[in-house]
């Protein structure tokens, strides 16, 4: 009867264990950030994008910049101090990198930026494209501040092969003047670092985002994207920033 007794208390307590296990891993598991799915297949951006490099850019590239910003809200939490900064979202915590110290600094700046800079990325594209639609909200303020469409794919493609190395082409909302601008930043940085600029539309110009197909011929690469830009994404995105909702 005891002996019978101890068996059942040991299962019971083993079950607990695995219960507790089990919570504890999911508590730990829901304050990382996960790898989003692409909202298309790897394949549906062919021609201009390849199926085998949108697979290496998604699961190895994207992947890797989740695991550093993991890495670094992990150590932010470890700390009483710095608890508060990690529980900011990765938008407010790159606009006050002068709050965290090295090194996580840089992996804040590196990761962060590389994880919110390709899901704008993968938001923005679709297959086939979708055009602008020049009485929008967004088609309008283009014709107004560049002219034309045609003009201002120009301009973004002009700054595009200005980037020296690796780094990212913007279309940037400025909620302090309400106006639009073309800019370039420096390898996962991104003009949301500074308060008050939106990221309206953004193209990575790293190697890794075209070197499969394009070799060395970074203006093919910027010339074709314009073919599956999701015009339709990008223009929710402006009348979501004219509205006031400015995180990344």
């Amino acid at each position: 009867f005891f002996s019978s007794n101890v068996s059942k208390m040991g299962q019971q307590a083993a079950v607990l264990g695995l219960v507790l296990l089990a919570a504890t891993g999911l508590v730990a598991h829901a304050q990382n950030l996960e790898l989003p799915k692409l909202p298309y297949d790897y394949d549906a951006l062919e021609p201009v994008i390849d199926a085998q490099t949108m697979r290496i850019h998604h699961l190895m590239h994207h992947n890797a910049y989740l695991t550093t910003i993991n890495k670094a809200l992990t150590a932010l939490r470890s700390d009483a101090k710095t608890k508060p900064l990690a529980k900011m979202g990765v938008d407010k915590l790159l606009q006050n990198l002068d709050q965290v110290h090295e090194p996580i600094a840089g992996l804040v700046r590196n990761g962060g930026g590389g994880f919110v800079n390709h899901i704008l990325f993968w938001g923005s594209m679709c297959k086939g494209g979708k055009p602008l639609d020049a009485s929008s909200a967004l088609g309008k303020a283009v014709d107004g501040v560049f002219t034309s469409q045609q003009r201002f794919i120009e301009l973004f493609q002009e700054k595009a092969m200005g980037v020296f190395g690796s780094g990212w082409v913007w279309l940037v909302y400025d909620t302090s003047d309400k106006s639009l601008s073309i800019s370039s930043t420096a390898n996962q940085d991104t003009p949301a670092m500074q308060a008050g600029k939106v990221p309206i539309l953004g193209l990575d110009v790293w190697e890794h985002a075209y070197y499969l197909k394009y070799q060395n011929k970074r203006a093919d690469y910027v010339s074709a994207w314009w073919g599956v830009v999701d015009w339709e994404a990008v223009t929710a995105r402006y009348e979501a920033a004219l509205s006031g909702k400015t995180e990344l």
